[in-house]
């Protein structure tokens, strides 16, 4: 069987297959164009360029394999929580249902953060952890959640929001500092190369409160460390580096109040390479390779697979 999957999320247009008896995923995705100079995109555009972009992803993603689709599935909204929406989702859930129609499939709904947890574990040669409790972070432009994840019989996966940033998101954070210094928008990859080019700073405090983080005035110490005459690449650094410690203080947060439970980390913002390094050394989390990581529709095609077939592939270890 091959299942389908589609994303469309605030920053990319994704769509994968996944043939689970072959343990084989392709995928195909597209950022969303952003104009230089901004910060994003409003919801209207971002609809109207994956209505664009939706159907030559598929296009592409069709040309190179040659089975036929026995499931469709799509996300439809950001999270598992009441009154979870952004418009953008609809341009993929409205897709899927009518490529599921056409071909008198079944048609499985997710959410855009089932997909990252699941697209990390496929990644990190970990989906067996589908069948117990585990910790996940999802650290992205619009999220940066602390996730207790449980086995659930109708969804697959049930990710409980346990600790979160309490202002700004990692991503935001980046992509704002990296705005300041010049960088393209999204910042992610340019503000880490920026920053392998300074020393690490020795200390650096985050601001916590309950196992929650803020990260609102990391903005305002980059600004400050410009104007006092910072070389952009420490700006950088200290930048990353408060995202670390973040991360890390909610980590050992949750681990007191859960036990040393499995750890995952996903989404965009965790492809860093500094950050895998800093968190692997430390918790010894598992990451996927930054093609499972950013927005993709490949957790979404892996849980479509598992919901159709009722079966969780056991994987065969990290993939590159």
């Amino acid at each position: 069987m091959t299942a389908l999957g589609l994303d469309t999320s605030n920053y990319t247009t994704s769509a994968a297959v996944y043939c689970p008896s072959e343990d084989k995923l392709v995928q195909e995705k597209q950022l969303l164009p952003v104009a230089e100079g901004q910060m994003g995109l409003r919801q209207s555009d971002a609809l109207f360029h994956h209505v664009k972009q939706l159907p030559v992803i598929v296009e592409r993603l069709r040309a190179s394999f040659d089975r036929p689709i026995t499931c469709v599935g799509a996300s439809d909204r950001p999270q598992q929580a009441d009154g979870s929406y952004m418009p953008c989702f609809l341009a993929g859930a409205g897709a899927g249902r009518e490529i599921a129609a056409v071909l008198r499939v079944p048609f499985y709904r997710f959410t855009h953060q089932q997909g990252h947890v699941a697209a990390a574990l496929y990644g990190a040669g970990c989906l067996p952890w589908i069948r117990e409790r585990f910790l996940a972070f999802h650290v992205s432009g619009g999220t940066t959640d602390a996730l207790l994840v449980e086995p659930d019989e109708e969804e697959i996966l049930r990710c409980h929001v346990v600790a979160r940033s309490l202002d700004l998101k990692a991503g935001q954070l980046i992509d704002r500092v990296g705005g300041m210094l010049g960088l393209p928008f999204p910042a992610g990859p340019a503000l880490e190369q920026l920053a392998l080019q300074s020393e690490p700073w020795t200390s650096i405090r985050p601001t916590m409160r309950d196992g929650c983080c803020h990260l609102s005035g990391v903005q305002n110490q980059c600004e400050m460390l410009l104007a006092k005459g910072e070389a952009p690449s420490r700006v950088a650094r200290f930048c990353l580096q408060s995202v670390e410690a973040a991360v890390s203080a909610m980590t050992a947060h949750l681990w007191e109040v859960y036990g040393r439970l499995p750890l995952i980390y996903a989404g965009g913002v965790m492809s860093n390479s500094l950050l895998k390094a800093a968190l692997s050394e430390r918790f010894g989390g598992r990451f996927a390779a930054p093609v499972f990581s950013a927005d993709n529709a490949a957790g979404i095609a892996v849980l479509t697979a598992i919901k159709h077939t009722g079966q969780i592939p056991d994987g065969e270890g990290e993939r590159p």
